[in-house]
């Protein structure tokens, strides 16, 4: 037997090349052993899984009996799992021996083989073993950190069965299990047993207010600690302080904080460093940052936990260059800066906007060697989104392909909330493709609220409203349907808002009131009044206004921006009124919004008393906007010599749109020399875009110097600059139409043009007489009222009236601003139609009824 060892001995040293000169001298010893009690210093003495073969190989040839569970445990201790089973497998059951079973779902449980866990666990029954009271917590844990509330359950059963529902251990990790798989009624009404039973323990407490904190329902778990400070028979640990404070910093509750440290102090608590790091972590989360660094002066144990809540505290609460500074103190003392640090950094800059800082702190962090996480890119995309980065964007996007995304190891929850990264940086982007094409990567049943989100967000944003609503439509609809948060309907209300899809927005409002969106009721309401207000119909905008519970600031400036937009500025200062009174302090915005509804409706002397008393009054100070407005109001009303030397004043450098404000003026009064003066500084400031050649082109045509609207057009072509087409759109019979100017395309192309040719004739009866400057053309008058007849708001009207019940609103948006020769020939239309003619421009809104529209000529 000595030479079979020796040989078995040699053999596996020729494999392995690692089994050292002890073993030989180990393997002599134990074979020259002629009794069975020294075998229990070999047993001690074993330091490996061949030393551990051979001894029980020797026992097995001695037949030496009852040493199994001795066997079994020198398996345990070499971590040979596969071997202590394989040995407890062939005991005959015996509660003693359950002991063997726990210790091997411990372990797996511990290095998280959590399936390994749960198959042991039943493998353990399918023997006949009978689990104890400490085969469940670990069992129980296994299935919470899966998790797996299905498999929770039926252990849960078994539980009952066999009589440990009134063991407290198992009680507690049932309610700890029930909490991770995220079932807050059934963890509650086990500790709700549990307490029936007497038999609560400070465990119990924290079980429960733990699977709160982790269920999202932070006031549950503040209540719950204020039950239990109240009962005398338990007393809170550092384990339930570590739970209260987070649950504090999610609702802001500083106060119930404050008390809860108090009593950290008091019972000697705050010492522990994992309390102490929870309390600066709840300071600072609630806007405390002085009371948070008190508390970080008086730890009397730091880590790297402790610097790191004092860092996100400063980057959350916008404190950069305090968050930097205690940057470099965590270098000037050693302390080390981990992912955390560096991410807390990134996502403070990345959520204010200032994505280029965050990325200037990445490469930092990428010098220093720290391997970014999840977090890091996450809020990398977020930063790279905020300031329009897409080449580094499409880098942090390279990066997540090879350290992220679908590797074997990896977390499905970690890839998709990347993904919606991705899908959201490229939105932002103004990449709609590669945000299109990261949606379809992710697979319909694994997209959630916020894939959906981010890409119909992205659409409505950056000018693809149609898309958006494609994919809102798409969301609620097939096995896969997801239900919409409500910053998903205010996306779509935003596309809406920017096709003036009243119909769409009325749809979305009823969805809203039939599925009851009460806790997000202002911003959706917010929402609801811009979609109104930009669809026409300011005058519901009005109604959800009035139904509000709470207004916000946002509110009231929505609804006057809404009046301003209609014409109605009359309606728009008495809401600025009103929203004084209720006691709101206006704002830089709000006077934007009210010198706009000035200037809209020729309210010269109320917008100029306004911008008078900005800043006396209300201590606004005017900005480049609040001046572009009154150079507008004073443009529109043909005070131009009077907007020319508010513009020398201004105490800054006008900007392009004080320049255009004026151009547009000078269109509607003529004055081609100030025109010219006003191209010439758009020019300077390099802001050549089409609108600002069509407008002088337009002076030029109007006075006739045909030869200066070719050399703007010659000028337009050689710096590569296009016109945008007129593009109109109504809303018809079979959906919303969409006309370009001399569109045939549409299958009613025949029927639009009859109709037209017989309004045109009809309102000629009337005295309408083509303005022919606005063709723009060299050519003769007769062909450019052809010209003119094909213009696109001319053809969407025309198919209005085709395919609208008579009476009904007819609602047709323009990309450009609306053609003085189609104002002029709609004005005329809505004397001789029955409906009211509601054209939406790129600058307001006119409502034609009756020969009339709303803006009276100011536009």
């Amino acid at each position: 037997m000595l030479l079979y060892s020796l040989r078995l001995l040699r053999h596996r040293h020729k494999q392995h090349q690692s089994l050292s000169l002890r073993s030989y001298s180990f393997v002599r010893n134990l074979v020259s052993t002629t009794t069975a009690t020294p075998f229990g210093s070999f047993l001690k003495e074993c330091k490996s899984v061949s030393e551990a073969q051979c001894i029980h190989q020797q026992i097995l040839v001695r037949g030496l009996i009852g040493m199994a569970s001795d066997i079994i445990a020198m398996y345990v201790a070499c971590d040979a799992r596969v071997y202590a089973l394989a040995a407890l497998e062939r005991l005959p059951p015996s509660p003693a021996a359950v002991f063997w079973w726990n210790a091997l779902i411990r372990r797996d449980v511990r290095l998280g083989f959590l399936d390994g866990a749960l198959s042991l666990y039943r493998r353990m029954e399918k023997l006949g073993w009978r689990p104890d009271q400490y085969t469940f917590p670990f069992v129980l844990k296994a299935c919470g950190e899966l998790p797996s509330f299905r498999r929770g359950a039926a252990v849960h059963g078994v539980v009952c069965s066999r009589g440990f529902e009134s063991n407290v251990f198992v009680c507690n990790a049932l309610v700890a299990m029930y909490g991770r798989c995220g079932a807050l009624e059934e963890a509650r009404q086990v500790f709700d047993e549990v307490l029936q039973r007497g038999i609560d323990d400070v465990v119990s407490w924290n079980s429960i207010v733990a699977a709160y904190v982790q269920g999202g329902d932070p006031s549950s778990a503040l209540e719950l600690f204020v039950r239990m400070a109240e009962d005398v028979r338990v007393r809170p640990d550092a384990v339930t302080l570590v739970n209260v404070f987070p649950a504090c910093a999610s609702v802001g509750a500083s106060l119930q904080g404050s008390g809860a440290h108090g009593f950290s102090l008091r019972s000697g608590l705050f010492d522990d460093v994992f309390v102490g790091n929870a309390i600066v972590d709840m300071y600072a989360k609630c806007g405390r940052m002085e009371v948070a660094k008190k508390v970080f002066d008086r730890m009397p144990v730091k880590d790297v936990v402790s610097w790191n809540a004092f860092v996100s505290g400063y980057s959350q609460s916008g404190s950069f260059e305090d968050a930097l500074q205690l940057f470099e103190r965590m270098q000037e003392e050693n302390i080390e800066l981990n992912v955390v640090t560096w991410s807390a950094v990134i996502a403070g800059y990345a959520q204010r906007g200032r994505g280029r800082e965050a990325l200037d702190v990445f490469r930092k962090m990428q010098m220093s060697g720290s391997a970014p996480n999840v977090v890091t890119l996450i809020s990398l995309l977020s930063g790279c989104a905020a300031v329009g980065a897409l080449f580094q964007g499409k880098e942090i996007h390279g990066y997540a392909i090879r350290h992220i995304l679908n590797q074997n190891n990896g977390d499905p929850g970690d890839d998709l909330m990347v993904n919606n990264a991705l899908i959201d940086m490229y939105s932002k982007c103004r990449s709609a493709k590669d945000a299109h094409a990261i949606f379809e990567l992710v697979s319909p049943n694994e997209r959630n609220v916020v894939t959906w989100t981010v890409l119909i967000g992205g659409y409505a944003q950056h000018g693809n409203a149609n898309n958006a609503l494609e994919l809102f439509s798409s969301m609620l609809q097939g096995s896969n349907a997801t239900i919409p948060n409500a910053f998903t309907i205010s996306c779509a209300l935003m596309a809406c808002a920017r096709l003036a899809s009243l119909k769409f927005g009325k749809q979305i409002h009823a969805y809203v009131m039939r599925n009851r969106y009460e806790s997000a009721m202002l911003f959706v309401a917010n929402c609801l009044i811009d979609m109104y207000s930009k669809s026409g119909d300011v005058d519901v905008a009005q109604l959800v206004f009035d139904k509000m519970d709470h207004r916000n600031a946002v509110s009231w400036t929505s609804l006057m921006t809404g009046y301003g937009m209609h014409g109605r500025g009359e309606e728009a200062l008495q809401i600025f009124d009103s929203m004084r009174a209720a006691g709101l302090v206006p704002d830089g915005v709000t006077f934007i919004v009210v010198l706009y509804a000035c200037s809209h409706s020729g309210m010269v002397d109320q917008g100029m008393n306004y911008f008078n008393r900005m800043s006396s009054e209300f201590g606004v100070v005017a900005g480049v906007e609040h001046y572009a407005c009154i150079v507008d109001l004073m443009s529109r009303s043909g005070r131009l010599d009077e907007a020319v030397e508010l513009i020398k004043g201004m105490p800054m450098k006008p900007s392009p749109i004080v320049w255009v404000a004026l151009l547009s003026a000078c269109r509607i009064h003529g004055n081609v020399d100030l025109g010219e003066y006003a191209t010439e500084k758009l020019l300077e400031l390099e802001s050549e875009n089409d609108g600002s050649y069509t407008l002088l082109s337009n002076i030029y045509a109007n006075a006739g110097r045909w030869k200066d609207v070719a050399r703007i057009r010659s000028l337009m072509k050689k710096t590569g600059i296009k016109k945008r087409p007129g593009c109109s759109w109504v809303q018809g019979k079979n959906g919303i139409a969409s006309f370009y100017v001399g569109d045939r395309s549409h299958p009613q192309s025949q029927q639009i043009y009859e109709v037209l040719a017989n309004l045109i004739g009809r309102i000629k009866a009337l005295g309408y007489v083509p303005e022919t400057s606005f063709a723009l053309h060299d050519v003769d008058d007769e062909e450019k009222s052809d010209l003119l007849a094909e213009h696109s708001e001319k053809l969407a009207l025309a198919y209005g009236i085709l395919t609208s019940a008579p009476g009904a609103p007819i609602r047709i948006t323009k990309n450009l601003r609306v053609c003085g020769d189609c104002h002029n020939a709609i004005c005329l239309i809505s004397k001789i139609v029955d409906h009211e003619i509601i054209v939406r421009d790129s600058s307001r809104f006119h409502h034609f009824k009756s020969g009339v529209c709303s803006c009276r000529g100011y536009w």
